[in-house]
């Protein structure tokens, strides 16, 4: 199936139960086992079906298929919030003394995350240039367990050499971690390049309007053999003693082992699970994906192209444009060459920025991005705030830097608002 219908049907029969054209809400937190025998079985794993819905709920186990089959992937797990699915990501695979390896361009609150909050669980990340790779591999040692990076990076809109990632990460048998929330599975997916586990906040494009906090991390149909007999995930290989002495690698003819251990354990234990509302608003926003995808596609090439020859602007990046350092690997990872709807542009100093952010009528100062409705943001003061200045520029956020999330208005409107901002 193609994207448009896998995003529409999959994980869902009309003809079985009551043949609801529409997905059912299970707005449960649990269920009725019916025998002893039955919530044994399921406790075991001898048989499958919802145990508690912070382990699974029938609504998410259909937004967690249609995931997985849109990326390409084996199984998927959603999370309470894109956060959640990246650390559920990284804590599935490392522990205390040991190091994962990100890229400098990734989203300031993911920043702080591997840098501060997991560093006190003696976690050490180490940062690399996405863009080349040239400094990937002296930073890999025996202790290294993932490399995470952005597809498209957020705020700085740079395409990372996912090839060259891909392969050194091959090399030394080490997990990659995608996160796709900008390309989302109708533009990129990952997986069909090599990446191991793809990450997304689910908030962004899939949800749509802006109505669901939630994540998701899905794994390759590769993946089990990457894990298994690995002394680099050791613990996918020996007894889990939290769960009666159960060893995942031997069950990886019949599971997605990386998926399953987060759901028997970091779900289990963390419990930053998703809410069945939230599956069910985010299954609504999937049927549309691909439309409005390609309408901030093309709303953002307009506008980018509008940006690129205004005097008061003194650079754009959006790799639609063809003079962009993202063009040609647009080219190589999207499909048909769209960039999806997030755009930076810069002007000459933060005061004219927040002229520009003031003036708007049209678009919203918000920190969200992937609305329907159009967002425009000053990260240095905001969402990369906590990053010390003499380091924004370093990582392509300079004082001057705005982003745009565009929407699904008509764009000639956009246009008009920002070019009455600009001119003041």
């Amino acid at each position: 199936m193609k994207q448009e219908t896998i995003a529409t049907h999959f994980g869902y029969d009309t003809k079985i139960g009551t043949g609801s054209m529409a997905v059912p809400l299970y707005q449960t937190t649990a269920y009725d086992f019916g025998t002893a025998e039955t919530a044994a079985n399921r406790f075991a794993l001898a048989e499958l079906g919802p145990i508690y819905t912070r382990l699974n709920n029938p609504t998410t186990d259909i937004f967690e298929a249609r995931l997985a089959a849109l990326e390409n992937g084996a199984a998927a797990i959603a999370t309470a919030s894109g956060q959640a699915a990246i650390f559920y990501a990284v804590a599935n695979i490392a522990a205390a003394g040991e190091n994962i390896i990100v890229a400098k361009k990734i989203y300031g609150g993911s920043n702080t995350l591997f840098h501060h909050t997991l560093k006190r669980f003696g976690i050490e990340a180490r940062a690399f240039d996405s863009d080349s790779a040239d400094d990937l591999e002296k930073l890999i040692d025996g202790k290294t367990r993932a490399i995470f990076f952005e597809t498209l990076s957020n705020p700085q809109i740079a395409i990372p050499n996912i090839e060259k990632i891909v392969a050194i990460a091959n090399k030394h048998g080490i997990i990659t971690i995608a996160d796709n929330t900008v390309p989302t599975p109708i533009l990129l997916r990952p997986i069909e390049h090599g990446v191991d586990v793809v990450v997304h906040s689910a908030s962004k494009y899939m949800s749509g309007q802006g109505l669901s906090i939630a994540g998701a991390v899905i794994a390759s149909k590769e993946l089990n053999s990457k894990i298994v007999s690995s002394a680099r995930y050791a613990h996918f290989n020996g007894p889990d003693e939290s769960y009666h002495g159960l060893i995942y690698a031997e069950l990886a003819e019949s599971f997605d082992i990386y998926t399953l251990r987060m759901r028997l354990s970091l779900i289990r234990d963390i419990g930053a699970t998703i809410s069945p509302f939230n599956s069910w608003q985010l299954i609504q926003g999937l049927e549309t994906l691909a439309l409005r995808i390609k309408k901030h596609s093309d709303n953002t090439l307009k506008i980018a192209e509008f940006l690129n020859s205004h005097e008061a602007v003194k650079s754009v990046t959006y790799p639609g444009l063809k003079n962009d350092v993202g063009y040609e690997r647009a080219q190589k990872y999207f499909d048909g060459g769209m960039a999806s709807g997030l755009l930076c542009f810069e002007v000459d100093s933060f005061e004219r920025a927040k002229t520009v952010l003031d003036r708007v009528k049209i678009f919203s100062i918000v920190v969200n991005i992937g609305d329907s409705k159009s967002i425009i943001t000053h990260p240095a003061s905001t969402t990369h705030q906590q990053i010390p200045p003499s380091e924004l520029a370093k990582i392509g956020v300079p004082a001057g830097l705005i982003r745009l999330s565009i929407g699904i208005e008509d764009a000639n409107d956009l246009i008009e608002d920002l070019k009455q901002a600009l001119e003041a």
